[in-house]
């Protein structure tokens, strides 16, 4: 298929996956119904309960085989690289992870992390939720929906090559190309590089998960806000509620799952953030998250031990917030 335009390829390959699918369950059935457990002779009637029994585990077998092989294989081998030594093979136990915690980039690592996790979902969820409300009042809501959706079309690496050069700085004097700087210095002010002031550049990172996240938190509130049954709203205006009395109070309180799903979904998100701040500092200027801290140990420093250990750090984290998120969808479908 080398030589294909690459839009045959695609088709192609579309081709081949539906089809693929579409034999596989198929012929998985001819061989459940016809050669192991025949319909017919005297057992027809067990033969049929116990296909019907096998036929859920045939039909999810492909998908269980390639969360094995994507998901849970790699999670092992990496567990594994954590605890033996880079060259001899050696199993060093904790090493690894005791190595972690001596190094100043893997604190500052955690930090930031800590501060994109209180920053971006509350921003991120604060935005959305005023986005759902607001766009729902006015005539041309729906096109501000998409506007503000538009956003979650865009890579993580486009967004950061976009906001780069939001960013953008030119020596005093010269044409500002950067829409920051240029109304900074409309303002009065002089050119700054903006990515390069500790603590404030991650403010400046952070901007551009927010600025992305906020279409997805905004489409799923608009979702469970209209969702509210119209009788409690109407009960409040009758009562004398004010407008504020009645989303905070009536409606906040009634979709408040919702926003908590939201909330952990983003800060999944977070900690798994690793593309806006390899494209716009990578790292430097005090911009260190963890799993940019992995990516440099792993295919820089060819430290499979220390960047093994870090993957294993960000899996630890992004664990429980992942068993949390399952635990709430499961209990409200029942």
């Amino acid at each position: 298929m080398g030589g294909l335009h690459p839009a045959l390829q695609g088709l192609v390959t579309i081709i081949i996956g539906v089809g693929g699918c579409i034999g596989y369950f198929y012929f998985a059935n001819q061989f459940l119904d016809r050669v192991l457990y025949p319909a017919k002779g005297p057992d027809a009637g067990r033969n049929i309960n116990r296909a019907n029994m096998i036929r859920p585990w045939l039909f999810l077998f492909p998908a269980i085989f390639a969360l094995g092989l994507y998901l849970a294989y790699p999670v092992v081998a990496t567990l594994r690289l954590s605890l033996i030594d880079n060259d001899t093979g050696a199993f060093v136990g904790l090493e690894h992870y005791a190595k972690l915690t001596g190094e100043a980039k893997f604190w500052e690592a955690i930090r930031n992390n800590l501060l994109w996790l209180i920053v971006v979902p509350a921003l991120s969820t604060a935005f959305g939720l005023l986005a759902a409300q607001l766009t729902d009042r006015i005539a041309w809501g729906n096109l501000a929906k998409s506007l503000i959706f538009m956003p979650m079309a865009i890579s993580f690496v486009g967004a950061g090559v976009i906001w780069k050069l939001v960013y953008e700085a030119r020596p005093d004097g010269f044409e500002q190309i950067g829409v920051l700087n240029a109304i900074w210095t409309a303002m009065g002010g002089e050119p700054q590089n903006w990515l390069t002031i500790p603590l404030w550049n991650n403010f400046f990172l952070m901007i551009v998960l927010v600025w992305i996240q906020t279409g997805f938190a905004m489409v799923i509130l608009s979702a469970a806000l209209r969702g509210i049954p119209e009788e409690t709203v109407e009960a409040a205006i009758v009562d004398g509620a004010n407008p504020f009395q009645i989303f905070f109070k009536i409606k906040v309180p009634q979709i408040m799952s919702t926003i908590v799903v939201v909330w952990t979904t983003i800060t999944l998100v977070v900690l798994k953030v690793f593309d806006i701040v390899f494209t716009m500092t990578n790292g430097q200027w005090e911009t260190q998250v963890l799993a940019n801290y992995m990516y440099d140990k792993l295919f820089r420093s060819f430290d499979t031990g220390m960047g093994s250990a870090a993957a294993m750090v960000i899996m630890l984290l992004v664990t429980p917030i992942l068993v949390w998120n399952v635990y709430t969808a499961r209990k409200e479908m029942r």
